[in-house]
């Protein structure tokens, strides 16, 4: 299954993994709506400092939800 980019990159889903790291949780400033996401996808895991995460899936918020068995506590997060 395609995922779009949009949900690939999107950093406000309910069921983001709370292991995820990208650099704009950093910037401490309300979101500008004139201007658009960059979505670079700057995104890395915790857990492995990479953007890989533990179970050698790409970290990712498409990828990173609550569901995914990660880090061996079954889920990730």
């Amino acid at each position: 299954m395609r995922v779009s980019e949009r949900d690939r990159f999107n950093t406000n889903h309910p069921d983001l993994c709370s292991s995820l790291r990208w650099k704009g949780i950093y910037v401490n400033a309300p979101r500008d709506p004139s201007v658009p996401p960059c979505n670079d996808g700057n995104f890395w895991c915790v857990h492995t400092q990479t953007c890989i995460g533990p179970d050698g899936k790409l970290a990712e918020p498409g990828n990173c939800l609550k569901h995914r068995a990660c880090h061996g506590t079954g889920t990730c997060g």
